[in-house]
């Protein structure tokens, strides 16, 4: 099988851009579920930052990009309030972030492929757990990392751009 993930560069930056803006504004229930908002989340500055340390991956179908996400390998400071199943230092934990596809791509089966290569990925590098977070209004995300084999592990409270004050789930995956 052809994998159609592939690491981005700075010359897939305005794509990557156009890309995110796009679901953002065609996503239905975007408003309700994930709250993005073009400009505050993601952030250029973000995207590109991603780029910049070569964690972020587009995902293409015939030269277009109908995914995209990025996989950092280490975690940040919001992550350590959160009871793990295990504790691993922060370079040894992947995370996965910004996970989007496409409105006229989804219900494909592309963001569990995505995920699925994200693991893959994280595991190759010596990764000791897998991470993520999703609002806790992102109900359509819970139940397809859960289908993946990851466990809602906490949430925190927390502040973010687009949102305001809102709750975060934190989700672990369950090494098989």
């Amino acid at each position: 099988m052809e994998i159609r993930l592939e690491l981005a560069t700075q010359k897939d930056f305005d794509a990557i851009i156009t890309f995110y803006d796009d679901v953002t504004e065609r996503t239905s229930e975007m408003a309700t579920y994930a709250r993005w908002s073009k400009g505050k989340h993601p952030t250029i500055e973000g995207i590109r930052a991603y780029i910049d340390e070569g964690s972020m991956y587009i995902y293409h179908e015939r030269g277009v990009i109908v995914g995209a996400m990025a996989v950092t390998m280490y975690q940040g400071e919001d992550y350590h309030a959160i009871d793990w199943t295990q504790q691993v230092p922060d370079e040894k934990v992947a995370v996965i972030h910004i996970l989007a596809v496409s409105p006229d791509s989804q219900g494909k089966g592309i963001g569990s492929e995505m995920v699925n290569e994200a693991i893959r990925m994280a595991k190759s590098k010596g990764m000791q757990a897998i991470r993520l977070d999703a609002l806790a209004s992102n109900t359509p995300a819970h139940k397809l990392y859960k289908r993946l084999g990851f466990e809602y592990r906490g949430k925190q409270h927390l502040y973010a751009e687009n949102t305001g004050w809102t709750d975060f789930y934190f989700f672990e995956y369950k090494n098989k």
